[in-house]
């Protein structure tokens, strides 16, 4: 009896979705009319209701969905109930179709296209970063279908990615050189004799060319310098950049610097993070008790051992320079070493100047956080003094007149302009740039971007550069299909480069675990920024499998006397080893380099920084300077590469010209 009753049940339950999906997807966009002007320009004010979507939004103003994310950065990421948006009044606004929902197309092109069926929920917003492309592409990939209308299990057109690239100009300097496709049969003699040249003269222009072969490209050198605007086949969204030429700095001193007899008597101030007050510290503030008000504190049970987290890289640092400042104190050098626990805020800073006590200096290590170092830095330079910045900053910035600073670590800059020349010896393979600026915003990745075509530029002509740039979305948003976006942008015709633009573990865990699983198919040769060196939240077998090449700002050689002395020292005076990442390594190298250079060549090396080059452990400083007025940041890093027998090599050969690639 109560059968019947429920098989009609469950036959309205799809009915009622379907036609629940139907009026979600209905939704019509009322228009605002609040007008406001921001910054001289007229906008509407809309309020985003249920169901509305970034693409029936923008039809309803007739903007499209790219206008809307302009004005919005924040839609990138989706919009929201409630959300305000700021809408551009346009003059004749394009009227969004209220046809009936057409049908896609019957001539179906699966080489060109993805045919979706729509699930519930899913939107033109949600298929684009599914899928990745934009809303205007899948708009017009189904011409006269209103997307927003269409009923669940419809198909929808996806285009696929095909990578397409903009024309855009560079302006740069022509080259004294053309270029020529070797054909079959041709040598380096035959070459050589047809422009007139001799093959010494093609072997010059070409490093490591020895026997050129079917289709190889090679420059051959001409005359004549003139300014030229060329038309460059650059991929999504790349920047106007212009080629400038760099700026010729003195070579470094070929050879170790020995370090002897040492006379005089340097002031040393050590501006560190060390935290003293929080290592003092053995009480807290018991919440769960109170008297009239006031707090009562509770002792805490913490073993005479135990450091304060944050203090132990900078401690780590501090030792490497107690040991530096031995080792030169047995050279002679009379050491006074001044330590301040200088933290992140600027008050710090401000009572020691104030003091007058760094006036008295010889010589500055840190501040490590950039706005403090920029005031030091100012302040010290005033009277000649010279300050080192001990650890990795992302900018630069503050070298900008500040002649005395010395970055000790190279920036992101610096490993960008190293990285793109090593680029250009890969210049047939197929370039897959992956970064994660979704929104288009980061300067970053837009400059390294120029810089690669620069230097390919100077090896292949700009419309056979085969670019491929990769926007990466992390799995957790849109139930985002990373692996198969990226299996499209690889080449099974050719080698592929990837090149991974980011130094967030998110991106880089996540790509290097897809391009893992895409190398059993595809050839693949991994590079990425040093910040991969240190990554925590991935196991190392996938670094070591792919054979992944990145450039370190150090290299320790265990071998090596010094490196086995200074372990051994280290162990004696402090009961442990620094492991490779320590700080322990680059506290050395930075007292050492800088109290002997003071020591033998005076004032002169903190203007000609290339003249001392003593054995260091972990590093080999080539401090170079960007326009006088400036201060010097190092150039130096090592391209290693991660083996598949689980081991670290140091690639010698291809990292020793590029440190001249910063001028």
């Amino acid at each position: 009896m109560h059968k019947k009753p429920v098989k009609i049940f469950l036959l309205v339950i799809p009915v009622l979705l379907i036609c629940s999906e139907l009026i979600w997807s209905q939704v019509v966009v009322e228009r605002s009319n609040d007008k406001v002007v921001i910054a001289g320009k007229p906008y509407y004010i809309h309020i985003v209701k249920k169901g509305e979507t970034a693409y029936s939004i923008s039809r309803a103003y007739g903007i499209s969905v790219e206008e809307l994310s302009k004005e919005n950065p924040p839609a990138l990421n989706g919009i929201k109930e409630g959300q305000s948006l700021k809408i551009p009044v346009v003059e004749n606004p394009v009227k969004p179709k209220t046809s009936e929902t057409v049908t896609v197309k019957a001539n179906r092109d699966e080489a060109k296209y993805i045919y979706h069926k729509l699930n519930p929920g899913e939107t033109v917003f949600f298929l684009s970063k599914k899928y990745g492309v934009s809303e205007d592409e899948i708009v017009q990939s189904n011409p006269g279908v209103e997307i927003n209308k269409m009923s669940v299990g419809s198909e929808i057109a996806i285009p696929r990615r095909e990578f397409m690239s903009d024309v855009q100009k560079f302006e740069t300097k022509k080259q004294n050189y053309q270029y020529h496709k070797v054909i079959k049969g041709e040598t380096l003699y035959s070459i050589a004799e047809k422009y007139g040249l001799t093959v010494r003269e093609i072997r010059r222009e070409n490093r490591g060319l020895l026997f050129p072969k079917v289709d190889d490209v090679i420059r051959i050198p001409v005359a004549g310098p003139e300014v030229v605007v060329v038309e460059a086949q650059l991929k999504p969204d790349t920047t106007k950049i212009v080629m400038e030429e760099p700026e010729i700095q003195p070579e470094k001193v070929p050879g170790f610097t020995p370090v002897g007899r040492l006379k005089g008597r340097y002031n040393i101030a050590l501006l560190l993070p060390l935290y003293i007050a929080e290592n003092s510290e053995r009480t807290e503030i018991d919440s769960s008790q109170g008297v009239k008000g006031k707090p009562v504190y509770r002792i805490i049970a913490r073993p005479n051992e135990w450091i304060y987290p944050g203090t132990v890289p900078f401690l780590e640092l501090y030792e490497g320079i107690l040991l530096a400042a031995d080792t030169l104190r047995s050279h002679g050098l009379d050491i006074n070493m001044h330590v301040y626990d200088i933290k992140s805020d600027t008050i710090g800073v401000t009572k020691l100047i104030e003091s007058g006590e760094l006036k008295e200096m010889d010589l500055i290590i840190g501040p490590v956080y950039s706005h403090n170092l920029s005031i030091v830095a100012a302040y010290a330079g005033s009277f000649g003094i010279p300050v080192i910045s001990p650890v990795p900053l992302r900018s630069n910035a503050a070298l900008n007149n500040n002649p005395y600073l010395f970055m000790a670590n190279p920036s992101l800059d610096v490993a960008q302009e190293i990285i793109a020349k090593r680029i250009k010896e890969f210049s047939n393979d197929n370039l897959v740039f992956i970064h994660s600026d979704t929104a288009h915003i980061d300067p970053d990745v837009d400059a390294f971007k120029g810089k690669i075509f620069r230097e390919l530029s100077t090896k292949i002509p700009y419309d056979e550069i085969r670019f491929k740039e990769f926007v990466f979305y992390s799995r957790s948003a849109f139930d985002n299909d990373s692996i198969n976006r990226l299996e499209h942008a690889l080449s099974d015709q050719r080698d592929n480069l990837v090149l991974i633009a980011s130094e967030e573990p998110p991106v880089l865990s996540e790509s290097i675990m897809d391009i893992h699983s895409l190398s059993k198919k595809f050839s693949v040769r991994l590079i990425g920024y040093p910040a991969m060196r240190g990554l925590d939240n991935l196991d190392p077998k996938y670094l070591f499998e792919l054979g992944i090449e990145l450039y370190s700002p150090y290299w320790i050689d265990y071998s090596k006397r010094d490196v086995r002395n200074f372990n051994d020292s280290f162990r004696r005076k402090f009961l442990t080893e620094p492991v490779e990442t320590s700080y322990a390594w680059q506290g050395y190298d930075i007292a050492y380099y800088f109290l002997s250079g003071l020591a033998i060549h005076g004032k002169k090396f903190l203007s000609h920084p290339g003249i001392h080059n003593p054995d260091l452990l972990e590093t080999e400083f080539d401090f170079r300077r960007k326009g006088e007025g400036n201060g010097f940041e190092n150039q130096k890093l090592y391209l290693i590469k991660y083996t598949s027998d689980m081991d670290i090599k140091l690639l010698k050969e291809d990292s020793a010209d590029f440190s001249d690639s910063i001028k």
